[in-house]
């Protein structure tokens, strides 16, 4: 399990500190940042595979991401997997929080939950939305929920 850009390439350092490097850097470039977490999975042949990504946006200016794969061959109930994929996202924020207070930057933790009833997702987000703002998060959902829904949807 280890991290990697969107173009494939590794990050060697650890996490938190490819995050503050980042961070450095583009304060440094004069951009405002803003970062969003979340995570996405999909079942493929009874094993289900995970992206979480950690997207640094530049305030008018794009942004760019860090990625994490993982897989897992438990089974278990779509609520499940979705509270899973909050829980990846989460650990990551938890991780990364005190260093974005340090640099007094915006977090947001996405659900790829949809708050529409017709679609099966939605049986988690009471538990989901529950379980992010009890930590102390901002909390997003589908529509809203970018960076799990379209960033970490990608990368699966």
């Amino acid at each position: 399990m280890k991290w990697r850009r969107l173009n494939g390439d590794k990050i060697e350092l650890p996490i938190r500190d490819a995050v503050e490097e980042a961070i450095i850097r583009e304060t440094n470039l004069g951009h405002k940042l803003k970062i969003c977490i979340g995570s996405d999975s999909q079942v493929k042949n009874g094993v289900t595979e995970y992206a979480t990504v950690i997207v640094f946006l530049r305030e008018k200016k794009g942004g760019f991401m860090f990625i994490l794969g993982d897989r897992s061959s438990q089974k278990m109930s779509i609520k499940e997997r979705m509270i899973k994929e909050v829980a990846k996202s989460i650990e990551i924020a938890y991780h990364l929080c005190d260093l974005l207070d340090q640099y007094k930057l915006e977090l947001e933790v996405h659900a790829d939950i949809n708050t529409d009833p017709h679609f099966k997702s939605n049986v988690a987000l009471k538990e989901a939305m529950g379980y992010i703002l009890g930590m102390g998060f901002v909390f997003k959902a589908k529509p809203d929920a970018f960076a799990s829904s379209s960033c970490a949807d990608k990368c699966v």
